[in-house]
C-alpha cells in the first residue's frame, strides 16, 4: 500500500504541487481570521471563583474590565471635559471621578480623606474607567488604544488591559521578525549541512507551507495565544526539519539504483514507517500539555499536534513533488560537503566512556538541585520592556499614588450596615491595604439607597452586588500580595460567603496555584507516554528507562542555568520546556539506539555496534539539533516579550544540551548497560553470550 502511495505521488508531482499552492489560498485566510488572545489570564478555568467573578461584573456591572487613568498638571473643569470624552469612547461603559460626588467648585479638601488620598495628589488626579467587556476582548484593547489618541501624553492608562493592548502591539511588530530569523538561521544551518545549495530552499518552502496550512488550520478551535503563535512556527520548522532530512537522504541512496520516480517512490515508503514512528514521541510530548487545567497548555498541545502531523504530511507528498521536479537544479547546484567527516570525534568519544560516565555523576545533583528550585514570576507585565505606556503609566501610579495593586470585592448585597463597616475595617487593618472604598466612602452608611443619585449608585451598586475597590502596597504575585489576598478572602467569607474577590492580583494568585499542580501532571504524564511509545518500538523495557533518564538529565541540565545565572523564568515555561524538549530531542537517542540494536542483533559486540551506531548517528544527530537551535536562538535575541524570549532561549539551549548529552553519555550507558539491555530486550537475549572475545576487546580498547 505504502509503495503505491509512493509511486502516485511520484506520478502526479505537478498536480500535487499545484492542490498544496491552491490549498494556501483558504489557509492563509483562516489564518487572519482566527483571533489572537494576548492575556494568558484568560486561559484559567471556569470554574475558579476568581474567573466567575469575571462573568458576574460582567451581567452585573457591564463591566468586565478597569483602567485608572492618571491625569497630571490639568486644571478640574479641563478633565471634566477629559472625562466626558473617554466616556464616548466605545466599549466605555463609565467613568468614576470625584466630580460624581461632589461638583468641582467644591475644595479638594473638603472631600473625605480617604476619597482624596485616593483620587489626588500634589500634581496630579486619578479617574477609574470601567469597560463593557473583558480584559483581553477586542473590544477592550480598542478602548484603550482610542483613550490613549484622546488622552495625550499629560495621562497615563494602567491596568490589565493596557498591558494587553501593549502586548499586542509589541508582538504585531515583532512576529515578522520571528519567522525571518528562523528562516535565515535555519537556512544557513541547512546550506552547511546540505551538498545542494537549493535543496534547503525547497526544505525551508515545505516546511514554511506546513505551518501556513497549521496556522489556517486554527480556525478550527476559534482563537489560539500570541505565545502559540510565537512558538508554533518556530517549533514546526525545528521539529520536523529531520522528516525532511530523512527522505533527501533515503532518495539520493535509492537513486544509486533506481530511475527517479521510483527512486522517490521506495524514499517515500521508507520515510513514511520511519517518520511515523519518530513523530509519535513528539507529538506524545505535546500531548501531554493538553491535560493542564491551564487551557495554555491545550491551546499550545492541540496546535502543536497538528503542526507535526501536517509536518509529516507535506514531507511525504509536497516536498518529494518538489524535489523531482526541479531534480535538475539540485544536480547543478550540488557542491562538496562543508562538513568533514565526524568519524575520529565519534571514535574519541565512545572511546572514553568512563570520562562521560563520571561527568553525568557529577552534574547529576546540582543540575537536579537547580531544575527544582528555579525562582518563577507570574506577573505579566513583569516580562515587558520598561518603555511601553502600560509600564509607564503602572510606575506613575506607584509613587504618585502609593498603589501597586487594585483590586475589587464583589459584595453580596443584604449585608447590616453595621456588618459591613465593621468588615471593612477589619479588611483596612489587613497589613498593606491602602484604602478600602465602596458606595459608603462616598455617601456615608447611613444615607438609604432610594436617596443616591442613579448616576452614583449605578456604578457602584447593582441588583445583586455592590463594588469594593482595595488598594495594595504589594505588588501583584508577590508572596506578600497573595498573603494579602488570601487574608482579605477570609474575612469577606466570614461576613457573607457568596461574596468573590476579581481583579488581576486574585487571578494571579490563582494562576501559580493551578499551575503548579500542572507541572507535576504535565511532566509525569510526558513521560510516562514517551516511555510507553519507546517500549513498544525497541520491545524492551530497559532501552526506555536509558533513553528517558538521558533527555531528563539533558532537561535537568538546561533548566538548571537560569537558577545558577540568577534568572527567573516566566511560569509557562517551566512547564513546556520539560514536554517539548523530551518530546522533541528524545528522536535523537531514538536514532542512535536503534542503530545499536540493529548492529548487536547483526552479531557485532556491545563496544562495535555502539561505535558504528554512533559513527552513523553523529551527523544526522548534529543537523537535527542544530536545526532546532538555529529556528529558535534568533527569536530568543530578537523578542522583547520575555514570555517568548524566555521560552526560545530554553529551547535552543535545550536543544544544544540534549544533541551533546545524547552523543556523550548515552553511548556510554549502551556500554556499560548491555547486559541489562539484552536481558530485557525482546530478540536480544542470546546475544551475551561471547564473555572473553568481549573481554579481550574491551581489554585491546
Amino acid at each position: 500500500m505504502l509503495q503505491s502511495f509512493g509511486n502516485f505521488i511520484a506520478k502526479h508531482r505537478r498536480l500535487i504541487i499545484l492542490f498544496y499552492v491552491l490549498l494556501l489560498i483558504p489557509s492563509v485566510f483562516g489564518y487572519v481570521k482566527t483571533r489572537i488572545n494576548y492575556d494568558v489570564l484568560s486561559y484559567l478555568p471556569d470554574t475558579l471563583e476568581t474567573v466567575k467573578g469575571q462573568d458576574i461584573m460582567v451581567d452585573e456591572f457591564k463591566s468586565g474590565a478597569f483602567s485608572m487613568i492618571i491625569v497630571e498638571n490639568m486644571d478640574n473643569k479641563d478633565v471634566v471635559t477629559l472625562k466626558k470624552k473617554i466616556e464616548n469612547v466605545e466599549h466605555v461603559s463609565s467613568v468614576i471621578w470625584y466630580d460624581d460626588i461632589f461638583d468641582i467648585s467644591v475644595p479638594e479638601n473638603m472631600l473625605p480623606s480617604k476619597i482624596r488620598d485616593a483620587l489626588f495628589n500634589e500634581n496630579s488626579t486619578m479617574m477609574v474607567a470601567l469597560f463593557d467587556n473583558t480584559t483581553s476582548s477586542d473590544e477592550t484593547m480598542d478602548a484603550v488604544t482610542e483613550m490613549r489618541k484622546i488622552t495625550g501624553k499629560q495621562c497615563f492608562i494602567s491596568g490589565m488591559s493596557g498591558v494587553v493592548t501593549d502586548i499586542k502591539s509589541l508582538y504585531l511588530k515583532e512576529m515578522p521578525s520571528y519567522i525571518a530569523v528562523a528562516a535565515i538561521l535555519s537556512l544557513i544551518v541547512l546550506c552547511l549541512a546540505m551538498d545542494s545549495f537549493l535543496v534547503p530552499v525547497l526544505f525551508l518552502s515545505s516546511i514554511g507551507a506546513a505551518i501556513i496550512y497549521n496556522l489556517g488550520s486554527n480556525i478550527i478551535i476559534g482563537e489560539i495565544s500570541y505565545v502559540t503563535l510565537a512558538l508554533s512556527a518556530v517549533l514546526q520548522l525545528g521539529v520536523t526539519m529531520d522528516y525532511s532530512i530523512f527522505l533527501l537522504n533515503s532518495y539520493m541512496e535509492r537513486r544509486k539504483k533506481y530511475p527517479s520516480e521510483q527512486a522517490m517512490a521506495k524514499a517515500i515508503e521508507d520515510t513514511f514507517r520511519s517518520v511515523t514512528g519518530s513523530s509519535v514521541t513528539t507529538v506524545a510530548g505535546f500531548a501531554a500539555l493538553m491535560l493542564m487545567t491551564f487551557a495554555l497548555g491545550k491551546n499550545i498541545g492541540i496546535v502543536m499536534m497538528k503542526g507535526v502531523v501536517i509536518g509529516v504530511i507535506c514531507c511525504v507528498t509536497l516536498l518529494p513533488s518538489m524535489i523531482l521536479c526541479f531534480e535538475k537544479g539540485i544536480d547543478k547546484t550540488t557542491h562538496k560537503p562543508f562538513i568533514p567527516s565526524l568519524d575520529k570525534v565519534s571514535d574519541f568519544i565512545t572511546k572514553h566512556t568512563t570520562v562521560w560516565l563520571m561527568i553525568f555523576a557529577l552534574l547529576c545533583v546540582p543540575c537536579f538541585y537547580g531544575n527544582q528550585n528555579n525562582e518563577l514570576y507570574y506577573n505579566i507585565d513583569s516580562s515587558l520592556p520598561e518603555t511601553l505606556d502600560s509600564a509607564i503609566a503602572n510606575k506613575k501610579l506607584e509613587e504618585d499614588f502609593d498603589m501597586n495593586t487594585v483590586y475589587m470585592m464583589l459584595l453580596k448585597n443584604g449585608l447590616s450596615a453595621a456588618d459591613k463597616q465593621q468588615m471593612m475595617d477589619e479588611i483596612k487593618d489587613v497589613e498593606g491595604v491602602n484604602w478600602v472604598i465602596g458606595l459608603d466612602s462616598v455617601v456615608g452608611p447611613a444615607v438609604p439607597d432610594s436617596a443616591i443619585p442613579e448616576e452614583i449608585r449605578g456604578k457602584l451598586k447593582s441588583e445583586n452586588y455592590e463594588l469594593e475597590l482595595i488598594s495594595s502596597n504589594y505588588k501583584t504575585a508577590t508572596t506578600e500580595a497573595n498573603d494579602q489576598i488570601g487574608k482579605v478572602n477570609e474575612i469577606l467569607k466570614s461576613y457573607s460567603k457568596d461574596s468573590l474577590i476579581v481583579g488581576e492580583a486574585p487571578l494571579t494568585r490563582d494562576l501559580a496555584d493551578v499551575t503548579d499542580v500542572d507541572i507535576t501532571i504535565v511532566n509525569i504524564v510526558s513521560i510516562a507516554a514517551i516511555f510507553i511509545i519507546v517500549m513498544i518500538v525497541f520491545k524492551s523495557v530497559s532501552i526506555p528507562v536509558i533513553l528517558v533518564s538521558v533527555i531528563e538529565f539533558a532537561i535537568c541540565i538546561n533548566m538548571s542555568f537560569p537558577y545558577y545565572m540568577h534568572t527567573s523564568l516566566p511560569f509557562v515555561a517551566s512547564i513546556v520546556i520539560g514536554t517539548i524538549q523530551l518530546g522533541a530531542t528524545v528522536d535523537y537517542a531514538i536514532l542512535m539506539t536503534g542503530k545499536y540494536q540493529e548492529y548487536r542483533l547483526k552479531g557485532f559486540d556491545k563496544y562495535e555496534a555502539v561505535r558504528k551506531a554512533h559513527r552513523s548517528s553523529i551527523k544526522p544527530v548534529i543537523i537535527s539539533g542544530t536545526s532546532l537551535f538555529a529556528a529558535t536562538f534568533g527569536v530568543g535575541l530578537c523578542s522583547d516579550i520575555d514570555m517568548i524570549s524566555s521560552i526560545t532561549v530554553l529551547l535552543s539551549r535545550g536543544a544544544v544540551v540534549s544533541t551533546l548529552v545524547v552523543l556523550t553519555v548515552l553511548p556510554s550507558m549502551l556500554i556499560v548497560l548491555d547486559r541489562i539491555i539484552c536481558a530485557t530486550t525482546a530478540g536480544m537475549k542470546d546475544l551475551y553470550k561471547n564473555k572473553a572475545s568481549e573481554s579481550r576487546h574491551a581489554a585491546h580498547v
